[in-house]
């Protein structure tokens, strides 16, 4: 049993967030229903709803609660629904209440600094901010701690191993000279100690990024974590909301298809090598004539693609004209699995090795 505050859950596993799409009810009620944490992506979660593309920011807040509502209907009481947040995203501060109106258990943010996650939804539901260092977690829960006297209700550490946007210097990912997981894990532990004396609680850490076996689960527990966040693995689950096709192109994936790509956010991404990816680096910048004006680094006059599209026509099964964001463990997955048969064997190995 896995405390976090007043919350508890079975196993120690968060499923990432991923958008646009490929993580909502289906996939976060089936993992949390096995007694982990199931995250909804609130990157465009209402992309299929009529008046998206007239109305994002509120049609992406009403689709957060309805996805709220089916994940615990799903999960049948069992383990916690979360929501990933980016703070890098247009609407923040509507999709963080839109996620407490929803019941959410817990948020969980990052894609940027949440400095002021807490304004928002303080004592309503867990607060979790995304980590890429020690010294981005000591940023955080002092700011927390001055603004708000607040801090972090447990922290995710996002490795240089990880899917989709990645908090570390595009030359430091090509050259292979991020620090470590396990060196971020222990930096983070000493930077939080002093708050957790402060505030009288345990904040517990979940590391993430290229974790796709129990063993690796039980090694992290040994060096401190309480438990793992893992992503990439459940795309090839029959539960997850994506298409078909996307699994496929997750299944298929060789390891040489797996690069470090340019994204509008401003921060370097981790995704497969697709005919969409070769284009838009031979083709460069780009100018938007249909702008959803969903993340605040990007300009539309100069954008080197829309992310948003590209990850809408990918989710939905047009791959080779989308994005397909991928851990570096991507290429050992070779079938799919169900939801359940994944967690059981990821907990009988970690078993085998605590």
């Amino acid at each position: 049993m896995i405390q976090i505050q007043d919350k508890y859950l079975d196993i120690p596993l968060i499923q990432g967030g991923m958008g646009v799409g490929v993580s909502l009810s289906s996939l976060a009620g089936h993992v949390a229903m096995c007694g982990g944490m199931g995250v909804i992506s609130a990157a465009h979660p209402g992309y299929l709803y009529e008046g998206f593309r007239q109305n994002p920011i509120a049609t992406n807040c009403q689709a957060i609660k309805d996805h709220i509502k089916r994940a615990k209907e799903i999960a049948q009481g069992h383990g916690l629904i979360g929501v990933n947040i980016m703070v890098a995203g247009q609407g923040y501060e509507d999709l963080v209440k839109a996620s407490v109106d929803g019941g959410c258990d817990a948020i969980i943010s990052g894609a940027g600094l949440p400095l002021d996650l807490p304004k928002y939804a303080k004592g309503k539901t867990l607060l979790a901010p995304i980590v890429s260092s020690g010294k981005a977690a000591r940023l955080i829960a002092r700011v927390w701690e001055k603004r708000y006297q607040y801090t972090p209700d447990f922290v995710v550490i996002e490795g240089s191993e990880a899917g989709g946007h990645l908090g570390f210097k595009k030359e430091d990912l090509l050259n292979g000279t991020c620090q470590t997981l396990s060196e971020i894990l222990a930096d983070v532990k000493k930077e939080l100690k002093p708050f957790e004396e402060k505030f009288k609680k345990m904040i517990p850490i979940f590391v993430a990024g290229g974790i796709d076996s129990g063993k690796k689960i039980a090694q992290f527990i040994h060096l401190g974590a309480t438990g793992v966040q893992i992503a990439t693995p459940f795309i090839a689950t029959y539960e997850c909301d994506a298409s078909q096709s996307f699994k496929d192109a997750v299944i298929q994936a060789c390891d040489e298809d797996i690069e470090i790509v340019k994204s509008p956010t401003g921060f370097p991404g981790r995704a497969i090598v697709n005919e969409f990816v070769k284009k838009t680096r031979m083709t460069g910048n780009i100018t938007m004539k249909n702008c959803l004006h969903c993340m605040i680094p990007c300009t539309p006059e100069d954008t080197p693609y829309c992310i948003s599209e590209a990850l809408i026509q990918s989710v939905k099964g047009n791959v080779e004209n989308g994005l397909v964001f991928v851990g570096t463990q991507a290429a050992k997955i070779t079938k799919m699995k169900h939801v359940n048969e994944l967690i059981q064997e990821y907990m009988n190995e970690m078993e085998e090795y605590l």
